[in-house]
């Protein structure tokens, strides 16, 4: 079931399950989530707003040389309402290689995982008893 949301409330809630980093929307406009999607919109000349937006950020980093997780979100936007459709958490190594990589698809804002159980999908399980 997709769920309607405002950008005020499908930004509280991906907050609120842990998705409170710095994002990219479409590969550029750095901030929270928020910002980023309404940085994007609001530099968007009037009806060329991408009905599929790309979201990326950091779920985990620990610093440059050692192996971090990355999560892409493809939410849909039409009519001034966000869907989440589907997302993927990878844990890449220091060189942006794919060690381990989950897609999650059919998904809604509120089916979405906690940003600790999509980085729980790509560690390995002696990491996930570390932590």
């Amino acid at each position: 079931m997709e769920a309607i949301s405002d950008l005020n409330t499908f930004a509280k809630i991906l907050t609120a399950k842990g998705y409170d980093g710095y994002f990219h929307t479409q590969g550029a406009y750095a901030g929270k989530l928020k910002a980023s999607i309404s940085e994007y919109l609001a530099n968007s000349p009037k009806g060329v707003v991408k009905q599929e937006l790309l979201l990326t950020c950091f779920l985990q980093w620990a610093g440059e040389d050692l192996p971090r997780v990355e999560c892409l979100m493809r939410v849909k936007y039409l009519n001034g309402k966000f869907f989440l459709n589907s997302m993927e958490v990878a844990k890449k190594d220091r060189y942006g290689q794919v060690l381990k990589q989950s897609e999650l698809t059919h998904l809604s804002v509120v089916t979405a995982p906690k940003a600790k159980e999509a980085i729980a999908m790509v560690n390995d399980a002696v990491e996930r008893n570390n932590n």
